[in-house]
């Protein structure tokens, strides 16, 4: 979908008296939505706006059944069966729109890569009792998700590991971005929000938008002093683990665990759920505490987006973005691991 470049966005998906619903932007937003190709412009309210877009735009006379689909902790997922074939629909009856709208670009800007394979998103809407709704592509899996990330000898298995890192390679080969790091629209990593405001510098991004936001989250629902004061000293003082690295914007799905990872029927790897923006392709591996990653998958990646001078040293910066997400998002915990990462990097930096 096309934004002009000149529409600001800085904390969009923060006005939380309206629910995203506010101000001339929106409205252009909106505008623009209906506009687009792919017709994510936010439904008309219906009794059932769902079924409304499957029997109209979704081209079905009639739908045939409906299924419950594990959807997580945050949404409730459902499979809709129709005579035009089938659709995935995600629902959530306490956010509004604007979560779902971010995915869907998501989704998209991966699936323009032609590279990996995800669902396509053909509509974002509201709910008429609060809440909203995405309607994508259903795609039939094949063997268990696990199959993409579990550690065996068995043949076939690390094939599709392998598989699965080198489609995730070429799909961070394809997608640079001349806006630099960042995203068309703020989104979230889970139910919590990412900042996603365009930046030239990398570093900057990351010490401010990931490393930082996260620890201020932190300080204000915790009132966790010791873990902000160590973090913001780790924020000013990680610059010589870049050195000697090449940095270019990827696009990142940014939240890939087993969870997000799949396989269709032919045994292509799939990947869904996306929280994507775009930064250093090793972000991508912050989440590889609960996905499994092994040998094969990262030699697989490497031979097509070649291994970076210091990769070792940053591995763990990434996996505490999200150790600090956990820690938000599911209490003090995660806090342990969070800590020890940052003073480890105190240590090593000689702070």
């Amino acid at each position: 979908m096309w934004v002009p470049a000149s529409v600001s966005r800085p904390n969009l998906w923060h006005c939380h008296g309206c629910t995203f619903g506010c101000g001339f932007y929106y409205m252009f937003l909106c505008v623009v939505l209906i506009l687009s190709p792919c017709n994510w412009a936010v439904a008309a309210m219906s009794d059932d706006p769902i079924k409304e877009w499957i029997l109209t735009e979704g081209k079905a006379t009639q739908i045939t059944g409906t299924s419950s689909i594990g959807g997580g902790c945050i949404n409730a997922a459902q499979r809709y069966d129709t005579d035009a074939g089938s659709f995935f629909v995600k629902t959530n009856r306490r956010i509004g729109p604007a979560m779902f709208e971010g995915e869907a670009l998501g989704l998209k800007a991966m699936y323009d890569t032609k590279s990996i394979r995800v669902p396509l998103p053909y509509k974002v809407g509201s709910l008429p009792t609060g809440g909203s709704f995405i309607i994508m592509e259903y795609i039939q899996f094949g063997r268990s998700r696990g199959d993409q990330v579990t550690l065996s000898r068995n043949p076939f298995r690390s094939k599709k590991k392998s598989a699965l890192g080198r489609k995730l390679a070429e799909m961070h080969k394809a997608a640079k971005s001349d806006k630099g790091y960042g995203f068309y629209v703020e989104n979230t990593i889970g139910s919590t929000p990412q900042i996603n405001t365009w930046t030239a510098d990398w570093i900057e991004f990351y010490s401010k938008h990931r490393l930082g936001y996260q620890l201020k989250l932190i300080s204000q629902r915790f009132g966790d002093s010791a873990i902000y004061e160590k973090g913001q000293q780790l924020i000013e003082k990680m610059h010589p683990l870049f050195d000697g690295a090449v940095i270019e914007p990827c696009l990142l799905h940014g939240d890939l665990w087993s969870g997000n990872i799949s396989a269709d029927t032919n045994g292509d790897p799939v990947i869904l759920d996306p929280a994507c923006y775009y930064g250093h392709n090793e972000a991508e591996f912050g989440m590889s505490w609960c996905a499994g990653f092994g040998g094969e998958f990262y030699r697989s990646y490497f031979e097509v987006m070649p291994k970076q001078p210091g990769f070792e040293k940053r591995r763990d910066l990434y996996l505490l973005y999200h150790y600090l997400n956990h820690y938000n998002l599911f209490g003090s915990g995660y806090r342990s691991s969070a800590m020890s990462i940052i003073e480890d990097y105190l240590r090593m930096l000689k702070a």
